[in-house]
C-alpha cells in the first residue's frame, strides 16, 4: 500500500455500502445541535480504517459524524459510543480534543450508532517524516505531540467522570487476551511469530501497575496540527481508549522510530537530526521529563507486544475486508504488513529470551 497521503485525505462521495437517508439525519440534528441549520451535504472522509467518517457541511459550519459500520462487527469493536464519552470528558483539560455536540443510539436514524462532533480546520499528515516542512515545524509537530501524550497521561481520570471507563488494573494481561481472541476471530493464515508472541506474552509481563487514561492508537495521523504553529490541536480517533498503563500507550506511539516507512509509516532509517526529528531516545526522555519519571524500564517487552497489538489490529481489517465491513477502500492493502509486524514483534521477545 501506499503512503501517498492523498489516498487518505480529503473527502470523497459517499461509497454506496455507506449511504443513508441524508434528510432523516438533518431532522435530527435540527432538533439536537443548538444552532444546526440545514440545508446539509454530506460527504466521506478518505481515511479511516474502522468507523466510517464524514463531513457534514451546512450553509453555517461543518461538522464531522462518526458512525459505527454496518454489517456483521467483532465484539466490543467500532465503540463510537466510547469516542464521545472520552472526549467529552476531556474537554475540561489541558488534552486537545474536538468538540462534542451529540450522542445517537437510535440505531433507525442513520443504520448504526454515531455522534457528531466539530471541524478542526487543520492539517492530517500521515507521513511522518512530514515532507514539506520546515526542520522548525517538524521540532513543533514532534515536541506537540509529546506533549499531549504526556498530557493525557497526567490526567486525573476520576476527576474527570471516568472512573467506570475501564478496569484500573491488569490492562497488559486483559489487552493481550483481548487482541489474541481478536486476531483468531480474524485470522486468514497460520504465522508461527503471531502464535509465538500469544503464548509468550502473557506470561512475560513487566511487574508494576499503572492506571491513566489511554489513547490505544496515538500517531501522526490521528492528529489535528494548526496550519500555522503545526502543533496539535486536536487529537482524534479514541475508539481504542480506555484506563489502562500509561506506558503500553506510549511505546505504542514509538513503534514509529522502529517501523520502516514501507512496513508501517516508520522513520527507521531516516536521518532524524538532519530532518529536525528527536530520536527514539530524545522523544521517550521529553516524555519522561513531563510525566515526572527516571526513565521506563522493560522497552522490549513494550516493543514486543505492541508490534503484537498493532499486528491483530490490522489482522481485524483484514478480516473486516473478508466479511464486506471495512471502510477504506485500501484497507485490503493491509494483510502483507501482518506477518513482517509479527516477525518483528518475535524478535523483540527473543532479545528478552536471550538477554540480549
Amino acid at each position: 500500500m501506499s503512503d501517498d497521503s492523498t489516498q487518505f485525505s480529503g473527502t470523497m462521495e459517499v461509497r454506496e455500502r455507506l449511504k443513508f437517508d441524508v434528510a432523516a439525519l438533518e431532522s435530527y440534528l435540527k432538533k439536537n445541535i443548538v444552532g444546526f441549520k440545514g440545508p446539509l451535504d454530506v460527504a466521506q472522509f478518505k481515511g479511516g480504517q474502522s468507523n466510517p467518517s464524514y463531513m457534514l457541511t451546512t450553509p453555517d459550519r461543518r461538522y464531522v459524524l462518526r458512525r459505527k459500520p454496518p454489517g456483521k462487527l467483532l465484539p466490543s469493536a467500532h465503540a463510537v459510543d466510547r469516542e464521545y464519552r472520552v472526549m467529552t470528558a476531556l474537554a475540561r483539560t489541558d488534552v486537545p480534543v474536538p468538540k462534542t455536540y451529540c450522542l445517537c443510539e437510535d440505531e433507525d436514524v442513520i443504520g448504526t450508532m454515531f455522534y457528531v462532533m466539530e471541524f478542526m480546520n487543520g492539517d492530517i499528515e500521515w507521513d511522518p517524516s512530514l515532507p514539506g516542512y520546515s526542520k522548525a515545524n517538524r521540532v513543533a509537530v514532534f515536541d506537540s505531540m509529546n506533549a499531549a501524550m504526556a498530557a493525557l497521561h497526567m490526567v486525573d481520570y476520576k476527576a474527570v467522570g471516568l472512573e467506570s471507563f475501564g478496569k484500573p488494573t491488569d490492562y497488559l494481561a486483559r489487552q493481550i487476551n483481548r487482541w489474541t481472541k481478536q486476531y483468531k476471530a480474524s485470522e486468514t493464515e497460520t504465522i508461527e511469530a503471531m502464535d509465538n508472541l500469544m503464548a509468550w506474552l502473557p506470561d512475560n509481563i513487566p511487574p508494576g501497575d499503572e492506571t491513566a487514561i489511554v489513547h490505544g492508537d496515538y500517531r501522526l495521523d490521528n492528529t489535528v496540527l494548526n496550519k500555522e504553529s503545526h502543533r496539535v490541536m486536536a487529537i482524534l480517533d479514541w475508539e481504542l481508549a480506555t484506563l489502562g498503563h500509561p506506558l503500553a500507550d506510549f511505546s505504542y506511539h514509538c513503534m514509529t522510530w522502529r517501523l520502516e516507512p514501507e512496513l508501517f509509516r516508520g522513520l527507521n532509517g531516516l536521518d532524524l537530526p538532519a530532518l529536525g526529528i528527536p530520536t527514539e531516545e530524545q522523544y521517550v526522555q521529553a516524555y519522561c521529563e513531563r510525566t515526572g519519571r527516571d526513565g521506563i524500564e522493560n522497552w522490549d517487552f513494550y516493543a514486543a507486544y505492541n508490534m503484537f497489538r498493532l499486528a491483530a489490529i490490522l489482522q481485524g481489517i483484514v478480516g473486516r475486508v473478508k466479511d464486506g465491513t471495512a471502510s477504506n477502500k485500501n484497507a485490503a492493502d493491509v494483510a502483507v504488513r501482518v506477518k513482517p509486524l509479527a516477525i518483528r514483534g518475535w524478535e523483540q521477545a527473543e532479545k528478552i529470551i536471550k538477554g540480549v
